[in-house]
C-alpha cells in the first residue's frame, strides 16, 4: 500500500491506495516541522482512526509538506512517520515539489502555492529548482492567507476598515489588540491564526474594499515572485492553495494585466498528486 500526503501549515490531506476499493482519504492538522515537533507529529498520526488498521500493511509513504525544505526538517517528519509505519519506506519532500507533480506532471512550468503561506518554484519536468523566495509569513508570504489576515487585522485595529465591514468583523471575531497580540506572539501557529481571517474575505468578496485588497495582494505576489523570472512568459504558471482557488477571479485578472499565462488553479493537490505518485511507483515496479 502507498500512502501520500500533502501537508500545509493549517491542514494535511492524505490518500491511501487500497487493493480492492477506492482510495482512503482523510485529513489531519498541518504538520509543518517549523511549528510542530517530532513527538507532536507522531501524536497526531496516532489519533487518526482511519489509518491505524493499515499501519503495518503500508510499505511506502510519500509526504510532501510545507517547511520540509532542509534535511533536518525533513528528518523530523521522517522520524515521526517511521514510528507509526515502522516497516515502510518513508520519503519526505517539500510541498512545492508535490504541487509541481500535481499541476505540471512531466511538463515544464512554474508552480505557485498561495494558501496559508505563498511561494514559487520552476519545475523542469523532473526537478524543482530552488528559488530565493519562500521566506515565511514574517518576511514574505505575499498574497497568502497570512498576508491578507495581517492586513485585515491591521486595518481593523487601526480603524482603517470601512465602517460597515468593521462592524461585521467585530461581530464575527470579537477580537481586540490583546487577543491579537496573544495569538500572534504567544501561541503556536501564528501564521494559521492570521490565515483564518480569509473566511471573512470570502463572505464579503463583493465589497470594494475586499476586492481591492485581493487584487493588491495578488499584484504584490506576481510582481515579487513571478515576473522576476526573465522567461516567465514562456511557460504556464500554475497555482495551488485555497486562497488562489477561492479568489481566482481576482488572481486571473491580475495575471492578465501583468502578462502571466495561467495554467491550473487547484484548491488542493492531493488527488492529482496521489495519482501521479501511484502511477510512477507502479511503472517502476513493472520495470
Amino acid at each position: 500500500m502507498i500512502l501520500v500526503a500533502d501537508s500545509g501549515s493549517s491542514s494535511s490531506d492524505w490518500m491511501l491506495n487500497l487493493p480492492d476499493s477506492a482510495p482512503l482519504s482523510f485529513r489531519t492538522k498541518g504538520l509543518n516541522p517549523f511549528f510542530v515537533n517530532e513527538k507532536e507529529i507522531a501524536r497526531v498520526m496516532q489519533e487518526v482512526p482511519e489509518i491505524l488498521p493499515y499501519a503495518s500493511e503500508i510499505h511506502e509513504v510519500y509526504f510532501f509538506g510545507a517547511g520540509c525544505v532542509t534535511p533536518d526538517r525533513r528528518e523530523i517528519v521522517s522520524n515521526a512517520l517511521t514510528e507509526i509505519f515502522p516497516t515502510a519506506f518513508i520519503s519526505v519532500e517539500s510541498d512545492m515539489l508535490g504541487c509541481a507533480y500535481a499541476t505540471c506532471g512531466h511538463d515544464k512550468g512554474y508552480v505557485c502555492t498561495i494558501g496559508t503561506g505563498s511561494d514559487i518554484g520552476y519545475y523542469d519536468g523532473v526537478e524543482l529548482h530552488p528559488s530565493v523566495h519562500g521566506v515565511g509569513y514574517v518576511l514574505g508570504d505575499e498574497g497568502s492567507g497570512a498576508w491578507f489576515g495581517r492586513r485585515l487585522i491591521i486595518d481593523f485595529l487601526y480603524e482603517k476598515m470601512p465602517k460597515d465591514l468593521h462592524k461585521k468583523f467585530a461581530d464575527k471575531y470579537r477580537v481586540n489588540k490583546d487577543v491579537v497580540i496573544r495569538n500572534v506572539y504567544q501561541k503556536d501557529r501564528p501564521n494559521a491564526y492570521l490565515a483564518s481571517f480569509a473566511e471573512f474575505m470570502a463572505e464579503n468578496r463583493l465589497h470594494p474594499y475586499i476586492d481591492t485588497l485581493l487584487k493588491n495582494g495578488f499584484d504584490e505576489f506576481i510582481r515579487t515572485h513571478v515576473i522576476t523570472y526573465p522567461d516567465f512568459w514562456e511557460y504556464k504558471v500554475n497555482f495551488v492553495g485555497r486562497i488562489a482557488y477561492h479568489f481566482d477571479l481576482q488572481l486571473r485578472e491580475v495575471c492578465s494585466v501583468l502578462g502571466v499565462r495561467v495554467g491550473s488553479i487547484l484548491s488542493n493537490p492531493i488527488e492529482q498528486l496521489f495519482h501521479f505518485v501511484v502511477e510512477r511507483e507502479t511503472k517502476l515496479i513493472l520495470k
